[in-house]
């Protein structure tokens, strides 16, 4: 298949990584990935084109307003694809009524400066093919799909048993893994979440080991979330200076997996709508790579749909000081969940899986315009 992406890609946010992951399994499998538009210098490993000679499936993967093509090439776009064979992923739940769980909301009105009839307008004027990376999706037009997959090609360093992973983890020296615990992610919507981990660490911290956060507005709440009053972009610089938290800029996309694996623990966080609508992300997966044991601070439900049974001992429920000193006295138990869970993802959600879906959502759609 020729399977056209049609996103804004950048090497510092949002799901690049998945889109490089789409690019290296389709030539693996035999398929043409390309990205809508001009080449790209910073991200040499992807193939881009305006060419829409011989597309089978384009696949506009939309978070933000710059992931729509600007007109002409958006016109051109649509004259230049028939209908069925468009499908829109839509990552950030854009094609919903307005939904605000906490601080945080689906539709941005005050910073792209659109209100949510006109997503969902725009969405649907694409294609009546809208896809959201959930196994639940709340509208009943909506179909599954979760888009970001697991690579088991790039776990950094891949344990053949827990015993082997718990005593390399355990004897790693300082220089190795500086860190207890990283997380390598922007500051969107996620402090409150932080905040609670933060609390809870901040007694067994000496055990543990230092924390550092890796990414946009985690040291000071930004200047443009002030002046235009959006909530759920906070910190605390008062609580990070007491707790020694260590504050790092953002990291290219390609260096994730290296940085997680600078520390004993890296835990997941879903902002809260997320976690409302159940939408997987590129850390679901991806925290999976780094030589880390992933702290899953999810939905327990939500871990076992995905994850499967043996991620809920990842889970710390409401005492992560209890997990994380559970988890140095006893590593290879945590060890053994993340070779288990790696084991379930390869084979419910690789990218060729995700490549299988695709061929069987588009399939079912030209069948049904015919």
């Amino acid at each position: 298949m020729k399977i056209l992406l049609v996103t804004y890609v950048d090497p510092w946010v949002r799901s690049v990584s998945t889109v490089h992951k789409w690019a290296a399994a389709g030539r693996a499998l035999g398929h043409d990935v390309v990205v809508y538009g001009d080449p790209n210098p910073e991200l040499p490993s992807l193939k881009f084109t305006t060419d829409l000679r011989g597309v089978d499936a384009a696949l506009f993967v939309i978070q933000v307003v710059s992931d729509f093509p600007e007109m002409p090439r958006l016109a051109r776009l649509l004259d230049g694809t028939p209908r069925e064979r468009r499908m829109v992923v839509d990552l950030w739940g854009h094609y919903n009524d307005t939904i605000r769980p906490e601080h945080d909301f689906n539709h941005l009105e005050k910073l792209d400066g659109h209100l949510g009839w006109e997503w969902e307008e725009a969405i649907a004027a694409v294609s009546d093919a809208i896809l959201q990376p959930t196994l639940a999706p709340l509208r009943a037009n909506v179909g599954s799909f979760l888009f970001h997959g697991y690579d088991p090609e790039s776990v950094a360093r891949p344990y053949a048993t827990a015993r082997e992973a718990a005593a390399a983890w355990r004897e790693a020296a300082p220089a190795e893994k500086p860190y207890g615990v990283i997380y390598v992610g922007n500051n969107w919507q996620r402090w409150e979440q932080m905040r609670g981990f933060l609390e809870q660490y901040g007694p067994v911290r000496d055990e543990v080991g230092k924390l550092c956060l890796v990414g946009w507005d985690w040291g000071q709440r930004p200047e443009w979330a002030i002046k235009q009053g959006i909530a759920g972009i906070d910190t605390d610089p008062a609580l990070l200076a007491e707790l020694g938290v260590e504050v790092r800029p953002c990291v290219r996309f390609d260096e994730v997996t290296g940085l997680i694996g600078k520390a004993r623990f890296a835990p997941v966080f879903h902002r809260p709508l997320f976690r409302h609508l159940g939408f997987a992300t590129i850390r679901t997966f991806e925290t999976f790579y780094g030589d880390a044991l992933p702290i899953l601070m999810l939905p327990r439900d939500f871990v076992s749909a995905v994850y499967g049974p043996a991620a809920l001992t990842l889970v710390p429920e409401d005492d992560v000081a209890a997990h994380l000193k559970d988890a140095l006295r006893r590593p290879e138990v945590y060890w053994e969940a993340v070779l288990q869970t790696r084991s379930h993802l390869a084979r419910h959600h690789s990218y060729a899986r995700r490549f299988q879906e695709l061929a069987a959502l588009l399939e079912k759609r030209v069948r049904g315009a015919k």
